[in-house]
């Protein structure tokens, strides 16, 4: 049930594009024991200069492969957040040569009542999920 946003520079082709949302995909399922068809995935590709991403003051160096993920999701634990972010970075790095330096990670905690699929129904409150 996460919502993965990724957002990225301009500049990558289709096959990469995807490969980046399947090992995301694939990465999510394993970590946050999601079904499989939870999949809700949105790129955001933007112009160099509307990515702004430096490094908080620790000394990484960002190019302009930067690509930010962002999930909304339920709670998780903090096992389950930090074997997220390592596995993930790690297998972009490993599958794609994305550098480990370039992935900023952020999750958004939101609950069943923040959803609705379709309808305008609350599928986790009205029991249909």
């Amino acid at each position: 049930m996460p919502i993965i946003k990724i957002d990225m520079i301009k500049g990558r082709n289709k096959q990469e594009i995807i490969k980046i949302l399947d090992i995301s995909y694939r990465v999510m399922l394993k970590n946050f024991e999601a079904p499989e068809g939870d999949r809700y995935q949105i790129v955001n590709q933007h112009e160099d200069y509307e990515m702004q991403i430096l490094d908080t003051g620790l000394g990484v160096e960002r190019t302009k492969d930067v690509i930010v993920f962002t999930l909304i999701t339920r709670p998780r634990t903090q096992t389950q957040k930090t074997n997220f972010y390592k596995d993930l970075v790690d297998t972009l790095h490993e599958s794609v040569g994305i550098r480990k330096e370039d992935i900023m990670i952020s999750l958004v905690e939101n609950s069943d009542e923040d959803w609705s699929f379709f309808n305008g129904n609350a599928q986790f409150l009205t029991g249909e999920l």
